[in-house]
C-alpha cells in the first residue's frame, strides 16, 4: 500500500505531520491530553503548509515500509548521536586536543531533495561535522577531526549510517 501525491500534496502531508508529531512529543516531553491535541494540531497545520505540491515533500509516498526504515533511521541517528557527543566528549576532555579540521568532499547514493536533505541535517546534526553546502549528489562537509581524505572511506564513515534507510524511507 502506498499513498502517492498525486492527489494534491495529501500523503506528504500525512508522513509530514506524522514526523512533525513525533518531533514535538520527543521535544515536550508530555503526554497530556492538552499538550497532545495541541502538538498533533500544530504539526498538521505546518504539514499542510510545507507539503504544497511542488515542494520537497511533494514526492514522498507513505507506506509501512518507508515508516519502518523511518523508525530505523531514528533509532541509528540517536545511537550516531550518542557516539559522536562521546567523541566529542573525550575531546574536550582530554589534556592534550589533537585534531586534523577540514573540509572533505563526499558522493551520496540518495537521490531525492528531501533525502538529501535528511541527511545533511543528520550529519550536521552530529558533533564534530557539519555539512557546508550539497550540490547535486556531493556534500561538502567540515569535519572536526578528519580520517581521512579518500572520499569513498569518508562517505562509510560519515553517511553510510544513515543512507540505507533514508533511501528506503524518502525514495
Amino acid at each position: 500500500m502506498r499513498l502517492a501525491l498525486t492527489d494534491g500534496g495529501g500523503a506528504g502531508a500525512v508522513w509530514l505531520w506524522i514526523l512533525l508529531t513525533v518531533l514535538w512529543f520527543s521535544a515536550n516531553s508530555s503526554l497530556q491530553p492538552e499538550s497532545i491535541a495541541m502538538g498533533a494540531l500544530i504539526s498538521a497545520g505546518v504539514a499542510v503548509l510545507f507539503a504544497s505540491p511542488g515542494s520537497a515533500w511533494a514526492d514522498v509516498g507513505v507506506s509501512p515500509r518507508r515508516l519502518y526504515h523511518f523508525l530505523c533511521y531514528t533509532g541509528v541517528f540517536f545511537v550516531e548521536l550518542v557516539r559522536a557527543n562521546l567523541n566529542m566528549a573525550r575531546c574536550v576532555l582530554s589534556p592534550r586536543i589533537a585534531l586534523n579540521p577540514g573540509v572533505i568532499e563526499i558522493k551520496t547514493r540518495l537521490k531525492t531533495p528531501i533525502a538529501r536533505l535528511a541527511l545533511a541535517n543528520s550529519i550536521s546534526l552530529t558533533p564534530g561535522s557539519l555539512v557546508l553546502d550539497v550540490v547535486g549528489d556531493s556534500l561538502f562537509i567540515h569535519w572536526l577531526d578528519v580520517k581521512t581524505t579518500d572520499p569513498v572511506v569518508a562517505a562509510r564513515l560519515i553517511a553510510a549510517p544513515f543512507e540505507g534507510h533514508l533511501e528506503q524511507a524518502f525514495e
